[in-house]
């Protein structure tokens, strides 16, 4: 058993001109929840195509679970668990009788977890998938998903367009996934609330590479705020170390920069600067100032 359920190495797609993904080198180790974070664009839903076998890499390998993604077999399928955005269901067949047709195929169905999950939606099982809500639709997506005991749970932005109320049941829901540590989840999601909520780890990526990876609580640390007075000219940009955001607020100088420490105000001091205050940085300023740095990169470049 591989240790890693996720494993690329020069991973890359292309479309034409364009690289949905670029050399990307990931490797997923097993256990807890991974978020991907990254702008559109960034390669997140090309990156699930090719994982779970419906797309072919341009160049490079991929694996999940240990298997070259392009050999999957259906005992390999059964290891995996999706839903997606869609929630794709037969609108005309009843809820039962989607389970039942579920349960058959996978040895290691759960039932008391599918009625643990979808107990959270008061779901009926003789309702038609027509008649359920969007939220409830999604709901029923994760309780099959999770009742199948996958060793790998993949969710592409489960919870775009759900309600507040639909959003919250969801990721409830998500907390009785499969007996904890024997199912890793990884979560892709735009909303930054859902991911400081449930993400053990964090992935970003931004044009097809990876960006970093590592814990919220890493990468927060790894990003610093700092305000100061300068009243002579502000330092050239290329001159401030680990820059990653500079503004000029009400006569304030505003800084947000990588990996530096105390020193850091010592430089500003060097400058002039007449006071110098750390503020503190929320998960979603870190990761946007990071992305933003490297979509910048080329045209600045």
């Amino acid at each position: 058993m591989s240790e890693f359920v996720i494993e690329t190495h020069r991973l890359t797609r292309r479309y034409g001109a364009r690289f949905a993904l670029d050399g990307l080198d990931l490797k997923v180790p097993r256990g807890q929840i991974h978020a991907i974070v990254g702008a559109n664009g960034a390669g997140k839903s090309t990156l699930f195509r090719i994982l779970l076998g419906f797309l072919a890499p341009s160049s490079g390998e991929a694996r999940i679970l240990g298997r070259d993604c392009r050999e999957l077999t259906p005992d390999d399928r059964a290891r995996i668990g999706f839903v997606n955005e869609e929630h794709t269901l037969p609108g005309w067949r009843r809820v039962d009788e989607i389970m039942a047709a579920q349960r058959k195929l996978y040895p290691r169905w759960n039932q008391a977890l599918f009625d643990e999950v979808l107990g959270h939606y008061h779901v009926e099982p003789g309702q038609r998938v027509s008649e359920l809500s969007r939220g409830e639709r999604a709901g029923f997506n994760l309780a099959l998903a999770l009742a199948q005991g996958p060793e790998l749970l993949i969710l592409d932005e489960p919870t775009l367009g759900l309600d507040v109320v639909a959003r919250r049941a969801f990721l409830e829901a998500l907390m009785y996934r499969s007996s904890g540590e024997d199912c890793t989840v990884v979560y892709c999601s735009h909303q930054m609330d859902e991911i400081e909520r449930v993400a053990d780890q964090l992935i970003l990526l931004e044009r097809g590479k990876l960006r970093a990876m590592a814990t919220p609580e890493e990468l927060v640390a790894r990003v610093s705020y700092w305000v100061a007075e300068i009243p002579f000219k502000a330092p050239d940009p290329r001159t401030v170390p680990g820059l990653l955001q500079q503004q000029r607020i009400d006569g304030l100088q505003h800084y947000l920069v990588l990996d530096q420490g105390p020193d850091f105000a010592e430089f500003l001091r060097g400058l002039g600067a007449r006071s110098v205050n750390r503020m503190a940085v929320g998960l979603d300023r870190a990761i946007n100032a990071l992305l933003a740095q490297h979509h910048a990169a080329p045209a600045a470049a």
